[in-house]
């Protein structure tokens, strides 16, 4: 089963060590027209020698190369119809809102059949980005794979159906030393159920203060992502992640200026159709989002908030904390996380709810309240 990958931040305008990369001097050779091995990847396969991997471009996005089928196209299909602009489906308009920026396809003109997923990154806001992914279900393999590939993944980490998340990898920026430290899949899958409240709170740890106001943020946008699922029967997730990002800098309008300085290039946004994007295996028009989506809402179109898993404080409760915190420390009102759904290789239509999912984001949701409480 395929880990988790993050997107991250094209750092070839700056010197290294001002930018907060992970890559040794000299490792950023150039690779297909410009493009770079991706610099702070915490998860997932590295581009390499008969690897599929990420790379970024030099016009600001990011490029995951297409796996082979189905996992590949299937991927590709999944961002083709959620970021399609003709529909107006509010099933995907809703989750869109959960998903990067998806530019079609890319592939070099020396290497043409090799296909790249060309996807916004999400961390090219932020000037010191902390990033972490997190593995979402009780399941890290799909109702099509083999027993041994079921065994595979169960003996990777025997407690993903009891926890219902696996922390694939992170890198938190430490403010006294300017440098990071990073925990890879093998810190995670150390984790167990007494150890997983304080592996997750390394997270959000910068050396000095634990940062609750990032906790607080986090939490915001994981209920939102809650919210979707339990609003929808029409799709299954396995081995799909949530790519966490917050600003390691905790200074006053600290939005950093690389967007300002270095915007997404025009050409970003032509989609390369070198592959059929097929959408029928999706039945876009036979299903909808269950009724219950939309009774979710309020007749003022504001969610209603649900009971936590623990009983702490409602999401309204948390917004307004992270406001008044906001408005007391002169900072402008922008949202300082980043929460994305990342890798589609094994989505699935369903006609039922996806308890896995869900199961595994009250969990992940449990986990954060009590670092945040405690």
């Amino acid at each position: 089963m395929d880990s988790s990958v993050a997107l991250g931040r094209l750092e070839l305008a700056r010197p290294l060590m001002t930018r907060g990369s992970c890559l040794p001097e000299g490792g950023q050779s150039a690779h297909l027209n410009g493009c770079v091995p991706l610099s702070h990847q915490v998860a997932g396969h590295k581009y390499g020698v008969d690897k599929v991997g990420i790379l970024q471009h030099p016009d600001g996005t990011v490029l995951k190369q297409l796996q082979p089928p189905p996992r590949g196209p299937r991927e590709m299909q999944f961002y083709s119809m959620v970021c399609a602009e003709d529909h107006c489906d509010p099933c995907l308009v809703d989750l869109k809102t959960h998903l990067p920026k998806y530019y079609g396809t890319w592939s070099s003109p020396d290497a043409p059949t090799d296909l790249y997923l060309k996807l916004e990154d999400v961390t090219r806001r932020f000037q010191k980005p902390c990033i972490m992914d997190v593995k979402i279900g009780q399941k890290s393999y799909d109702p099509f794979a083999s027993q041994e590939k079921r065994e595979q993944q169960i003996r990777k980490y025997p407690l993903m159906e009891e926890i219902g998340f696996l922390l694939l990898g992170m890198r938190v920026y430490k403010v006294g030393s300017d440098s990071y430290d990073t925990y890879d899949q093998h810190y995670g899958r150390g984790l167990v159920k007494d150890t997983i409240k304080e592996g997750l709170s390394k997270f959000f740890y910068n050396g000095d203060i634990l940062r609750k106001d990032a906790i607080t943020a986090s939490i915001l946008e994981v209920q939102k992502i809650l919210q979707w699922f339990e609003g929808q029967s029409r799709f299954s997730f396995y081995a799909s992640s949530l790519l966490f990002v917050y600003e390691g800098v905790s200074t006053p309008n600290h939005v950093s200026q690389t967007v300002r300085e270095n915007p997404i290039a025009p050409e970003a946004c032509e989609q390369n159709n070198n592959i059929n994007q097929s959408l029928s295996m999706y039945s876009l028009h036979k299903k909808g989002c269950g009724r219950s989506h939309y009774q979710a809402k309020q007749d003022n179109g504001v969610w209603r908030s649900s009971q936590q898993p623990n009983g702490n404080h409602s999401v309204a409760r948390l917004e307004e904390d992270r406001k008044e915190s906001k408005s007391e420390a002169g900072q402008e009102m922008v949202s300082d996380v980043e929460v994305k759904m990342i890798d589609f290789a094994h989505v699935f239509t369903s006609d039922v709810p996806d308890q896995g999912y869900i199961y595994g984001l009250k969990n992940l949701l449990k986990v954060l309240h009590q670092i945040l409480e405690e």
